[in-house]
């Protein structure tokens, strides 16, 4: 979510904390084994998210096709938050009446749910965040029943880093990793199995250190807004990460903006299917209760999300480019690969169209492929010419590569 955003003070309402031993928890489950897939409250709704909305989202979800394409998580994103009691206890605001029954409606569903908070004093959107409550409110996430949680640095930086270590950058990191392994450590003591998702903008190489402490994704860059420009300059960052991800840990480039803004259709395909061949995670982030068809055509595109949600767990390689055109790779499981041309620039006619180089990518001879989004069988051949439309997708699977 945006980091600087403000709010006016929430109107406060309690929720009763009910006993919770993290003694008597089953043993905690394997979480995130493919990357995670659900929907965020942030990027459509923002801070007018509220219990009957995100009850709304979760049947919408399930009477889209969506679950069934395997969109489980509904994460609430910031401002569910009032403010804690004498004991410490953070209480729900009246927009959020009884958190713990809406979890239990999003799970009679069959789908998860998930929360927002960080290790700040406050949240990016100025409600009261975890610092020095970690362990208590791992504690309520986990009787509330919650499976997913993302943590976003916000108020930490000026609260805790820039104030301890002022003009110390190594060390103001240093205090930002003791910051996450600490809720990691909290959420874990729970027993429950709950997906930890770093929100911190990728800083000091995350990706580096992020999985020791606990960590199931965590951002690569900062936030994404629905405009081509931004969502191909996040794209562009991925590049050299794919070493970094695989099953249980993932790399992620902010949630999808299908649907949102002005983009193209061609736009929203593009963007999903390099999220797919990035294996990042898929939260939508559209107005589920309005979707278009064609929004949730590629939403729904069961052939996309399977490279995705591949057991290999691969991330996406760029392997050339030519100009505004690039060409990426994703292994996937059985041997078989796929391969993404985009066009991040404007249309290639016949009269110059692109050339695809097969022996660039390591491919012998002419491949039999499926293409993703037409569905219809295409061979692709030595410096075959590729008619590419602006913002637009070339995506294809090739089952036994030559």
């Amino acid at each position: 979510m945006n980091r600087f955003a403000s709010l006016p003070v929430a109107v406060f309402t309690f929720v009763a904390l009910a006993a919770f031993s993290p003694r008597s928890a089953a043993p905690q489950a394997a979480v995130a084994q493919t990357p995670p897939m659900g929907w965020n409250s942030w990027n459509y709704f923002a801070t007018k998210v509220d219990d009957k909305g995100v009850r709304a989202a979760a049947d919408q979800i399930v009477a889209s096709g969506m679950k069934d394409a395997g969109y489980i998580y509904v994460n609430i994103d910031d401002s569910w938050e009032a403010e804690r009691d004498a004991n410490g206890v953070l209480h729900t605001n009246a927009k959020f009446p009884d958190m713990k029954a809406l979890a239990d409606y999003v799970h009679s569903k069959g789908l998860k749910i998930g929360i927002y908070s960080g290790p700040g004093t406050k949240t990016c959107g100025g409600y009261a965040a975890s610092l020095g409550h970690e362990e208590q409110d791992a504690r309520m996430y986990a009787e509330w029943g919650i499976d997913y949680l993302k943590y976003d640095l916000c108020s930490f930086i000026p609260d805790v880093m820039q104030k301890q270590a002022p003009n110390d950058k190594a060390a103001q990191m240093r205090l930002m990793h003791e910051a996450y392994e600490k809720m990691g450590k909290a959420l874990k003591a729970t027993g429950r199995p709950i997906v930890y998702s770093f929100c911190q903008y990728g800083w000091d190489a995350v990706w580096e250190w992020g999985p020791a402490l606990g960590a199931n994704s965590w951002r690569t860059t900062g936030d994404i807004t629905p405009r081509w420009d931004r969502i191909y300059a996040i794209l562009e960052q991925q590049a050299g990460l794919e070493r970094y991800a695989g099953p249980g840990h993932w790399n992620d480039p902010d949630m999808l903006e299908v649907g949102n803004g002005k983009l193209t259709l061609a736009e929203n395909r593009a963007h999903f299917s390099m999220w797919a061949m990035l294996a990042s995670p898929l939260l939508a982030g559209n107005d589920l209760t309005n979707m278009k068809p064609e929004v949730k055509a590629v939403l729904t595109n069961s052939d996309v999300i399977a490279l995705d949600q591949d057991s290999l767990g691969k991330q996406a390689s760029r392997i050339y480019s030519e100009g505004e055109v690039e060409v990426w790779t994703k292994p996937l499981s059985g041997g078989a690969l796929a391969v993404a041309v985009l066009n991040v620039g404007d249309n290639r006619y016949s009269t110059h169209p692109f050339h695809l180089d097969l022996a660039k990518l390591g491919l012998h001879g002419t491949q039999q492929a499926r293409d993703l989004w037409s569905g219809n069988d295409v061979e692709l051949t030595e410096d075959m010419p590729l008619e590419l439309a602006s913002h637009d997708v070339l995506l294809v699977r090739i089952a036994a590569p030559k």
